[in-house]
């Protein structure tokens, strides 16, 4: 795991958001230090995906501060925050890959969209890209002929083709197999130190992520209710941190819907 250094890349301070009148973050509080690989974890609907749009600036906080290397990304002109993320790389879910573009195409989209670099020095760069993660072999197939794995792979070497600050990752395990996933795992670790990056990764696959992250936040209700590296978060005794990890059905997340219990509805039908 690569040590954190001082200064936070990535900070949100007292972060509140909704939409409309619908409340998704409360005062939520997150650093992510230069080479850190950060997850956020969280069931479904608990703002996950928003805090990655509040730090790529598709979102801006309704109250607090979302800075990026130092600067505020809600106070930012349309200029600058489009150079920003010329800085960050994205994995979306599922990798949206452009179906009608080769990967060879796919992973030089960035590279032809965001710079001025000559043919051949793009050829070299894309290739490169694919060696890292094992498909340059594939580099005239089309996604549709790829598995899972491999297009989310694909995806990975686009997402860091312009050799990012900031990587975002958006559910990157769902839907891959065993194999499949680890490998994608350990891509990701291993891509993040080789860049020097730093990256957040939304998640809710716990176990291969308590494998490669240096620090863990969980969100409920809008808020941050855990946080810690690995090693805690094994070792904790938080009542919610334990459901999530070991994928109990009944605890600080309850299994059934509030409703009159059962008891009392059979008893007052009987009568």
């Amino acid at each position: 795991m690569t040590p954190p250094s001082d200064k936070p890349l990535v900070s949100l301070r007292d972060v509140h958001f909704a939409y409309g009148e619908r409340v998704v973050l409360s005062g939520i509080d997150l650093t992510v230090h230069r080479g850190q690989l950060v997850a956020i974890m969280g069931g479904s609907g608990c703002g996950k995906t928003t805090l990655l749009r509040l730090i790529g600036g598709q979102l801006t906080a309704g109250s607090g501060a979302v800075e990026v290397a130092g600067r505020d990304v809600g106070r930012m002109s349309e200029r600058e925050l489009y150079a920003m993320r010329r800085r960050m790389g994205m994995l979306f879910q599922f990798g949206a890959l452009f179906t009608d573009m080769s990967v060879f195409e796919n992973v030089a989209f960035p590279l032809r969209e965001h710079s001025a670099l000559p043919p051949e020095l793009v050829r070299d760069l894309v290739l490169m890209k694919l060696e890292a993660v094992g498909l340059r072999g594939a580099q005239a197939m089309r996604p549709g002929e790829l598995s899972g794995g491999m297009a989310r792979r694909v995806a990975l070497a686009r997402a860091v083709a312009l050799d990012p600050m900031l990587v975002l990752y958006d559910e990157p395990f769902a839907g891959l197999d065993p194999i499949s996933l680890g490998i994608v795992g350990q891509l990701i670790r291993r891509l993040n130190d080789a860049l020097g990056a730093s990256s957040v990764m939304v998640t809710h696959d716990v176990h291969e992520s308590l494998e490669i992250v240096d620090y863990i936040y969980f969100v409920s209700n809008g808020r941050i209710v855990a946080r810690g590296t690995p090693d805690e978060i094994r070792a904790s005794t938080d009542p919610f941190v334990h459901q999530f990890v070991n994928a109990e059905a009944d605890g600080p997340v309850p299994f059934h819907y509030p409703a009159t219990p059962i008891e009392a509805l059979l008893a007052g039908e009987a009568q």
